[in-house]
């Protein structure tokens, strides 16, 4: 069995208005170069394996300072990567709401069956983000991975599995704060077993 602790990115120059990054390479602020630095020191007292992140560069330089201090070098796989929000790429709810107000409220209905215009179907986005979670938990058996990728992709993830219908994800997990811990426990056969979900260690207050 293999423990992944799934941490989403430090903060973005987008975070204060809530605006949709998905596949934007969006910089982090000096905030999140701090959210980063606490997860550092946590990373390199947890006895990880190995490092993995996403290949967008919120994600890899979130990731980067905890493979030094773990003493692992930073791995990155695009699977990682956040959902493409198409149309809703850079907009805040509100923007869309009032481009697109059919399309999203149909979103809010059931984000799995109702994609945002010209996003990506979240169907395929978790199947090959838990495809990069089984490849590295067959690379790291009986090991402790860290993973820093993106709030959309890991809650999808953790419904695919935990066995719950996609379209639930916003209302099971309705918010994953910035490099905070959710640690899953993978067994054979994609058996998960959740050990925490948006633990606050490494995050800055």
């Amino acid at each position: 069995m293999t423990d992944l602790v799934l941490v989403r990115h430090g903060e973005t120059v987008w975070h204060a208005e809530n605006r949709y990054a998905g596949v934007s390479d969006i910089e982090l602020t000096p905030r999140g170069h701090a959210q980063a630095d606490r997860l550092a020191d946590w990373a390199g007292q947890a006895g990880l394996a190995a490092v993995w992140a996403s290949t967008l560069s919120r994600a890899r330089i979130t990731a980067a300072a905890s493979a030094d201090k773990a003493g692992v070098e930073l791995r990155t796989d695009p699977r990682l990567r956040e959902l493409d929000f198409g149309e809703g790429e850079g907009l805040t709810s509100a923007e869309m709401a009032a481009r697109f107000p059919e399309a999203r409220a149909a979103f809010e209905s059931d984000p799995a069956a109702h994609p945002l215009p010209g996003g990506e179907d979240p169907h395929l986005a978790a199947d090959r983000f838990v495809a990069a979670l089984d490849d590295i938990a067959a690379a790291h058996p009986d090991g402790r991975v860290l993973v820093v990728a993106h709030t959309t992709a890991i809650r999808l993830a953790l419904c695919r599995l935990i066995g719950v219908p996609l379209g639930e994800y916003r209302r099971l997990f309705p918010r994953l704060d910035n490099c905070a811990l959710t640690e899953l426990r993978l067994r054979s056969g994609r058996r998960a077993a959740m050990l925490q979900y948006n633990s606050p260690i490494g995050a800055v207050r």
